[in-house]
């Protein structure tokens, strides 16, 4: 199983003291972060794109390019781009020169997005907003197929034998659907025979077997090959409380601005510590309580690839530098042993 990590690139204040960094510095960090994530030997570094004030990377590509000049193994992914409100063309285009940077390690997570302040300001309309995505998909699947295109569709102009430049240093990008819990998302990635990541970021897991399942039967009805991604917020500390203490202020911080958003109750400790526990979603705690929560979920999900959501929120840089460490030193090779066994 690959396991990396992938961020949101928060830059909140901090919910203790009100202190905040800068944009500049959270950028400076973040590639401490991907940095550390290759030395410490994870097999994936991944970044999200949003348009609000509370995350600093809008353009994931820029950020990979400029990691992949820093790095020389590790694979770098968007997570997610939000193909819905973006051309695919300069997708395509932005992501075969970061594969070129990094001579082969690249690759796209593509998502509807869980927000939606892209869309009114690059002039799309939400009611389009599935529409938008299945067609944008489509269309950026064929540009990674070959140089030249014909493309007609409904929300982008014509393209009529045209050349789309540069092409890959792979021979094609390797392109991720990312789906929070919705089963027309599930059948659309099962029929297409793209690989799936599934976003578990609240109760218990468990009850996402049934999409995954779904997602299996569905890719092996169309003969196509199912692999499946889970992605998990976690964090992890030398201890169990001392990972619980630290995390949770940021983690109730971000759940609660985005529950006043969507309309949830706030976050409360003991909410926390039901989905930090033994079969809950929150992947936080020891090196060994992360390590029996993956290999529980691999359990229920028989999954190929294992991304956590680390720096939520305003978590302090250097601790979420010793828990990617802690993440590649002591949970990474353990997770892996234990799975090699059980082959």
């Amino acid at each position: 199983m690959e396991i990396g990590v992938y961020t949101f690139a928060d830059i909140t204040a901090d919910p203790v003291t009100g202190k905040k960094i800068t944009a500049a510095e959270r950028v400076r960090n973040l590639m401490e972060e991907i940095d550390l994530a290759e030395q410490v030997g994870l097999d994936i570094f991944a970044v999200g794109e949003h348009h609000r004030p509370d995350f600093v990377v809008s353009s994931p590509a820029v950020i990979l390019a400029a990691a992949a000049v820093k790095t020389k193994k590790i694979r770098l992914s968007s997570a997610v781009t939000v193909l819905s409100s973006d051309d695919p063309v300069r997708v395509f285009q932005d992501f075969a020169t970061v594969d070129l940077l990094s001579e082969g390690r690249a690759e796209i997570m593509a998502g509807r997005g869980s927000f939606i302040e892209s869309f009114p300001l690059f002039g799309y309309d939400l009611k389009d907003y599935d529409e938008l995505f299945a067609e944008k998909l489509k269309l950026l699947l064929q540009l990674n197929a070959g140089e030249k295109v014909n493309w007609k569709g409904k929300h982008r102009p014509d393209i009529n034998n045209l050349g789309v430049y540069p092409r890959p240093f792979q021979k094609t990008l390797p392109i991720w659907v990312a789906v929070g819990g919705t089963p027309e998302s599930v059948l659309r990635a099962g029929v297409m025979g793209l690989p799936m990541a599934l976003a578990i970021i609240g109760g218990m897991p468990d009850r996402f077997v049934p999409l995954v399942d779904l997602y299996r039967s569905t890719a092996g009805k169309a003969g196509k090959n199912a692999v499946v991604g889970i992605n998990s917020q976690a964090y992890i500390a030398d201890n169990s409380q001392q990972a619980a203490d630290e995390f949770y202020p940021a983690y109730a911080d971000v759940m609660g601005r985005i529950g006043r958003e969507r309309g949830w109750p706030p976050m409360n400790r003991d909410q926390f510590e039901y989905l930090r526990s033994e079969k809950g979603s929150l992947v936080v705690g020891s090196p060994q309580q992360v390590i029996d929560k993956i290999l529980y979920e691999h359990e229920l999900f028989k999954h190929d690839r294992f991304l956590a959501q680390m720096s939520m929120g305003a978590m302090p840089h250097k601790s979420i530098m010793h828990s990617i460490e802690l993440f590649g030193t002591k949970v990474a090779p353990a997770v892996k042993k234990a799975l090699q066994n059980n082959i």
